[in-house]
């Protein structure tokens, strides 16, 4: 059998290896995720758990496993510890701090090091948690470095996001106020049989109201992880976190500006869109720097770009060779693509091409699908 085969068949040393290629942004790696996502994947229950060092969310995340294996979940744990100075690799912290789920097949712990990544996740987290989910792993918790205020990326990946302070570290409600508020799904009180708990959860209370968040605010939970009290009532939180409606305010100049639609002939295409669909065609042109032609429809405040090779070596031939018909990408415009670009590079996201100008003049970048969840991404200058 082939590693995708061995998987899906429970076998977690393949499990462990693929993990490895991903790490290593191994061309195997993204492979077997194709070959398991190929027969369509359930999405798991992704977990997210950030809070200051010291605030045991090991120790919780141990618990919480423990309790999603008892009601029959299979669980996987994404460990993101520091790296080593001397070898560059996990320094497995975390790995240690979680004994209880050695010999159970149903829990598989993967620690892996940050590599000089931001924000809290390493740069392959993302396909870590699609790796887990296409093995068929019903819950993936993904446990962040520890940092502090900069743990936010993790709520990006995941449909949950805890938040864990206790008493005694005046800094967390600081951080708090800093950015992480926004991101708390739940509030988790650890270490609530320590003196001040009262004062945090009164300090999260008063921050919260100040607060103009959209929509229902976090819950807060009080455990004793060490004893595995409270944490019934966290997985109830939890169940009720992704149920609720999240809303985030809109981040200010950021809109869908297209969908880029590679097709065998623009004119075919049109057959359907502008003759049968009704839409317009607000131009037409050759990029020449991407060896492609391209036809612009718009669909309110949005387009949709039609990508036609125009020659059998172009990117789009390659494309619809390899994938056929369909969607190509997703162009996302920002006020400042110079800052998000540096913003990008810092936090180790895969970039294409250097910004240069395309279709309409306009400045743009690319950030390759493995950086983005899936889907390639195009950065394209805000003109306003």
């Amino acid at each position: 059998m082939d590693l995708a085969q061995r998987i899906a068949a429970g076998d977690l040393r393949a499990l462990a290896r693929a993990a490895t290629y991903i790490e290593n942004r191994d061309a195997r790696g993204e492979e077997v995720l194709r070959s398991l996502e190929a027969g369509g994947v359930r999405e798991p229950l992704v977990l997210g758990v950030t809070g200051s060092p010291g605030a045991g969310k090991s120790t919780l995340v141990d618990r919480v496993a423990r309790a999603y294996r008892q009601a029959g979940r299979t669980v996987a744990i994404v460990a993101v510890d520091p790296s080593s100075a001397t070898s560059g690799g996990a320094l497995l912290g975390d790995r240690i701090r979680m004994q209880s789920g050695l010999g159970d097949p149903g829990l598989f712990v993967r620690s892996m090091a940050t590599r000089g990544a931001h924000g809290g996740l390493a740069a392959a987290t993302a396909n870590l948690v699609r790796l887990f989910g296409a093995a068929g792993r019903d819950v993936v918790i993904v446990e962040t470095v520890g940092v502090g205020q900069a743990e936010v990326d993790v709520a990006r990946l995941a449909q949950v996001t805890l938040v864990v302070l206790v008493p005694g570290m005046g800094d967390d409600v600081q951080a708090i106020k800093a950015g992480i508020m926004e991101i708390a799904d739940v509030f988790v009180i650890n270490k609530a049989d320590h003196a001040g708990a009262d004062q945090v959860e009164n300090e999260v209370r008063a921050v919260l109201a100040m607060n103009d968040r959209a929509g229902p605010p976090p819950e807060i939970v009080r455990t004793v992880a060490t004893r595995g009290e409270g944490v019934p009532e966290l997985l109830e939180a939890i169940g009720r976190a992704p149920r609720r409606s999240r809303t985030f305010a809109p981040a200010r100049g950021h809109a869908i500006d297209h969908l880029g639609i590679a097709v065998e002939s623009i004119e075919a295409a049109l057959a359907f869109y502008r003759d049968q669909l009704g839409m317009t065609v607000a131009s037409r042109e050759t990029v020449e720097v991407e060896n492609v032609h391209v036809a612009m429809l718009p669909a309110g405040e949005s387009r949709i770009e039609l990508l036609e090779p125009a020659s059998p070596g172009s990117v789009i031939a390659k494309f619809l060779e390899k994938r056929g018909p369909g969607l190509h990408h997703v162009a996302l415009r920002v006020p400042d693509l110079a800052a998000a670009v540096e913003r990008l590079r810092a936090g180790g996201a895969r970039l294409l091409n250097e910004p240069r100008k395309g279709a309409g003049g306009h400045e743009y970048v690319f950030v390759h699908p493995a950086s983005t969840g899936g889907v390639l991404l195009e950065l394209i200058q805000d003109a306003q």
